[in-house]
């Protein structure tokens, strides 16, 4: 009799257990029915201004994306369960960037569940970054160099290869990482290096190193930095500046802040108080060099996922950061107007400068080339009226 009672007490506690063990949740059960992708989407679709400021790409731009990814993001159906079509992926992944919103935001408007969240932002991104890649982001041969080196002569800085300079991603705290990821301002993050043209395109970014590292360590331990060492970029032959043949042949430079090395292809500015040529070299210098700092910016005006701290891993955040510095490309790739830079201001919280900790030791080339270059941007054939005005 007892063994009866204990039995039916187990069998009715067993069937009250697998009552509330539920395969998918009733709220996601209606997620065609109520789901953002079913109906708010649906309906952005007849405005496209309303579009772009819920995605931050326009119609065409959407779908031209979602061509190209959709291959890579597709999942099939179960037995069980309906995939999520790739149109949905990418819908979540954007939003989530645009927004910087928790995964479990994006979950309860869209209707899925918070995993799945994650693995969508994470292989969206990581298929934004493969897919478009070798499109919107190729390496320059030589005569993309060259291409890239006469919008910058159209600013004044002939002879340039790009404005150079790294940024701080702000991201919560790996577990047992230590101090690798914290920087100079008290938080943690990865440092992205960027090379940007005079398009406010980046050219070449580096993603993922340590937040303790400075600029120029960071560019150091780059692949770019390697391939600049050992020549290997393909950068154009030494050429002679506008009107300035008596100079002999200059090489190809970068531009970049205090915090890099001087080097025979890296300029940096003079240090300290100066006047004449140095002060000259200096804002013809920073002139262009602005152009990152407004790249910086527009990215993080752009993705506010920026805004906040990133709750991810250092990998994914490594795959997010390169799939918004794609993303940017993405959007401005046609655009062939090479637009006045202006300044900014430090464009977020999760998007930090990174520390003026350059190195000293140039070489005697190094140097020779920037006082050459000093005394082409004070000389009739380099000087130009608006750096006398803003002296």
């Amino acid at each position: 009799m007892y063994q009866r009672k204990l039995a039916l007490a187990l069998a009715l506690e067993e069937g009250e257990s697998n009552a509330r063990r539920v395969w998918v949740h009733e709220v996601i059960q209606r997620r065609e029915q109520f789901g953002a992708f079913y109906t708010l989407v649906n309906e952005l679709r007849f405005d496209d201004s309303q579009f772009t400021a819920y995605f931050r790409l326009n119609k065409v731009q959407f779908e031209k994306l979602l061509e190209i990814v959709a291959p890579s993001i597709i999942k099939q159906h179960t037995n069980y369960r309906k995939a999520i079509s790739p149109d949905e992926r990418l819908c979540i992944c954007l939003r989530y960037l645009a927004t910087g919103d928790s995964f479990r935001s994006v979950a309860f408007s869209y209707r899925v569940g918070v995993s799945t969240v994650a693995g969508v932002v994470k292989q969206v991104c990581e298929a934004i970054w493969d897919c478009l890649q070798d499109t919107y982001m190729p390496v320059p041969d030589a005569a993309e160099w060259r291409r890239i080196a006469a919008d910058f002569n159209n600013l004044a800085f002939p002879n340039c290869l790009g404005a150079m300079d790294g940024k701080h991603v702000v991201i919560e705290a790996p577990p047992r990482s230590g101090s690798l990821y914290y920087n100079y301002k008290g938080t943690f993050s990865i440092v992205l290096l960027a090379v940007v043209d005079a398009k406010y395109r980046f050219r070449l970014v580096d993603v993922g190193a340590y937040g303790k590292n400075s600029d120029g360590g960071t560019l150091a331990a780059s692949a770019f930095g390697a391939a600049l060492r050992r020549g290997s970029l393909d950068i154009p032959e030494d050429s002679p500046l506008p009107g300035a043949e008596h100079l002999g042949a200059m090489p190809f430079v970068f531009v970049a802040d205090e915090a890099f090395p001087l080097r025979k292809n890296i300029m940096r500015p003079y240090p300290g108080h100066t006047a004449g040529e140095k002060r000259a070299f200096n804002f013809r210098l920073s002139h262009v060099r602005r152009i990152v700092e407004c790249a910086f910016g527009i990215l993080a005006t752009q993705w506010r996922v920026y805004r906040r701290v990133l709750c991810v891993s250092p990998e994914v955040a490594e795959s997010i950061v390169k799939a918004t510095c794609i993303l940017q490309n993405f959007m401005r790739w046609d655009n062939d107007t090479i637009p006045r830079p202006a300044p900014t201001a430090e464009p977020s919280f999760g998007l930090l400068s990174t520390p003026r900790l350059g190195s000293n030791n140039a070489t005697r080339d190094a140097v020779a080339v920037r006082e050459a270059f000093a005394a082409y941007f004070s000389s009739p054939a380099g000087r130009v009226h608006w750096q006398e005005g803003r002296h």
